[in-house]
C-alpha cells in the first residue's frame, strides 16, 4: 500500500528501457542503490509465490477455432449391421422348428402316450348316453363298430376309412348292443325292439334276424365260437347257435333285472354276467339248461357285494380264474374275484361310476372307464392298484371301451359324442398297419394329437 514505492517500481523500469542508450554508469549505480534502500528484501507486489497449477486437460482445439463459411458440421454415418449373421440366425430358427415338427409328426403316438392325450379323436354325434348299453366293439380284422342312435358305422383302423353298415327303422331302434364274431367278419346287432340282427361285413349283407329271444331290448352280447350269448332287459341270458334254424339252445336264469354285462372267459368255459340287480353271476358252460321252459338254473357263483348295477366285466389274460367287475354310481368299486373259490380278492373305491374295464394283454395293468369325473380314464397297476396314469380328453362320462386286436390301443366312446383312441398299453410287437387315407365323413377328425 506504499504508493510512492509502487509508482517507482512501475515507472522506473520503463524509463530506463526507453532511455537505455543515454544512461551514465554513475547514474545507473545510483538507481540500484536507491532501489536497494527502498525495497530492502521485499519482492514484487501481487506476485505469485508459486507457479500456478497447470490445467487438468487441454480443451479441444476446435472450441478455439472460429468456423468459416466453408466449414460445415460433419454428417453422422449410419452404423452397418452384418446381414449375413441375421440370415444365418433366421435359417437356424426355421430349421429347428421344422425338425421339431417332423419329430412330432413321426412320434405323435409316443408323445400322445407320454402326455396322456388321445392319439386320435373322431366325431360320434348321436351316441346314446345310456349306461346299460354296449355300443362299441373292435373286431379281429381291425374294424371298429360303433352305434350312433339307429345307425351302425364301421371305421377301418388300417386305412382310416368309414362306412355305414345299417340304419334300422325308428320302430326297432335305437341300436343297443354290438359284438364282433371271433373271425372278425360277422357282427351281431342288438336292437331296442328285442330283435338281434346278424350281418356279414364283407358283403354288407344281413344274414338273418333272431326274434323271440327276449321280451325287451337286448343290451349285451358275447360270442363263444358259433354261439351268440344275449342278455336282455327281461333278465334272461340265452345261448343262440347261429348255424341252426332253432337258434335258442341254452338259457341261464338268475338275474331279476336287466343284464347289462356279458363276458366269456379266455377258455370259453365260464361266462360272467352282470345285471341291474347288483349281482354278478359265474356260469359254467355245462350248467346251462337246454330247455328254456325250465326254472332258474344253478349258477357256479353268485356275487352280491356290489351296491349298484354291474356292467363292467373283464377276465384277466394272465390268470384264467381272475375276474374284475365294476359297480355303478352307488357302488363305485372295482372288485376282483377268484372264480374257482368264489372269494373276493380285493375291492378298490374309484370314487365314480365304473362303466367299463380292460386288461393289458402284456403287462399287469387294468384300465377303468368311469362316469361323472374330470378324468374318466384311469390306468391301474395290478395287484397294488396304484394309479399309473389318468387320461385327459373326454368331457363327459365314458360309456364303452374296446381294445385293438394287437392289444396296445384302446377305443373309448363317451357322452361328449367323441370316439377317442389311446395308445395306453404301450407298443405291440407286431407293427400296426400305417394309415393311408383320412376320411372326413361321419367320423371326421375333430382333433389329432
Amino acid at each position: 500500500m506504499d504508493m510512492d514505492m509502487a509508482y517507482y517500481l512501475l515507472t522506473e523500469p520503463k524509463k530506463g528501457k526507453e532511455n537505455e542508450a543515454v544512461v551514465s554508469p554513475a547514474k545507473e549505480a545510483y538507481r540500484r542503490l536507491l532501489a536497494e534502500k527502498l525495497l530492502g528484501s521485499r519482492t514484487r507486489i501481487l506476485a505469485f509465490r508459486n507457479k500456478p497449477p497447470e490445467p487438468e486437460g487441454m480443451l479441444p482445439q476446435i472450441l478455439f477455432e472460429t468456423p468459416t463459411s466453408s466449414q460445415t458440421k460433419p454428417t453422422k454415418q449410419r452404423r452397418k449391421i452384418p446381414q449375413v449373421c441375421q440370415l444365418l440366425y433366421c435359417l437356424w430358427i426355421f430349421w429347428f422348428f421344422r425338425q421339431l415338427a417332423l419329430f412330432c409328426w413321426l412320434h405323435h403316438a409316443w408323445i400322445a402316450s407320454f402326455f396322456q392325450f388321445a392319439e386320435r379323436t373322431l366325431d360320434a354325434p348321436g351316441v346314446v348316453d345310456d349306461y346299460y348299453l354296449n355300443v362299441l366293439d373292435w373286431g379281429s380284422k381291425n374294424l371298429v363298430s360303433v352305434a350312433l342312435e339307429n345307425t351302425l358305422y364301421l371305421w377301418n383302423a388300417s386305412d382310416s376309412s368309414t362306412s355305414e353298415l345299417v340304419t334300422v327303422d325308428a320302430d326297432y331302434g335305437p341300436i343297443t348292443s354290438v359284438s364282433w364274431a371271433c373271425e372278425g367278419q360277422h357282427i351281431a346287432v342288438g336292437l331296442n325292439s328285442s330283435d338281434i340282427q346278424l350281418w356279414d361285413t364283407s358283403s354288407n349283407r344281413m344274414l338273418r334276424t333272431l326274434r323271440g329271444v327276449h321280451e325287451s331290448r337286448v343290451g349285451s352280447l358275447a360270442w363263444n365260437s358259433s354261439i351268440l350269448t344275449t342278455g336282455g332287459m327281461d333278465g334272461k341270458i340265452v345261448n343262440n347257435d347261429v348255424r341252426m334254424r332253432s337258434h335258442m339252445v341254452q338259457t341261464y336264469r338268475g338275474h331279476e333285472a336287466e343284464v347289462c354285462g356279458l363276458r366269456w372267459s379266455g377258455s370259453l368255459q365260464q361266462l360272467a354276467s352282470g345285471g341291474n340287480d347288483n349281482l354278478v353271476h359265474i356260469w359254467d358252460a355245462s350248467m346251462a339248461s337246454s330247455n328254456p321252459s325250465l326254472g332258474h338254473n344253478r349258477w357256479l357263483h353268485r356275487f352280491s357285494d356290489h351296491l349298484s348295477a354291474v356292467k363292467a366285466l373283464a377276465w384277466c389274460p394272465f390268470q384264467s380264474n381272475l375276474l374284475a367287475s365294476g359297480g355303478g354310481g352307488n357302488d363305485r368299486c372295482i372288485k376282483f374275484w377268484n372264480t374257482h373259490t368264489g372269494l373276493c380278492l380285493n375291492s378298490v373305491d374309484t370314487g365314480a361310476q365304473v362303466c367299463a374295464l380292460l386288461w393289458n394283454k402284456n403287462e399287469k395293468e387294468l384300465l377303468s372307464a368311469c362316469g361323472f369325473v374330470q378324468k374318466p380314464l384311469t390306468l391301474w397297476k395290478y395287484p397294488s392298484m396304484v394309479k399309473l396314469a389318468e387320461l385327459e380328453g373326454h368331457t363327459s362320462r365314458v360309456l364303452c371301451l374296446a381294445q385293438s386286436p394287437d392289444g396296445p390301443t384302446v377305443a373309448s366312446v363317451a357322452a361328449d359324442e367323441t370316439l377317442r383312441f389311446w395308445n395306453v398299453f404301450g407298443t405291440s410287437e407286431a407293427p400296426k398297419p400305417a394309415a393311408k387315407t383320412v376320411h372326413t365323413g361321419m367320423f371326421s377328425f375333430s382333433h389329432i394329437r
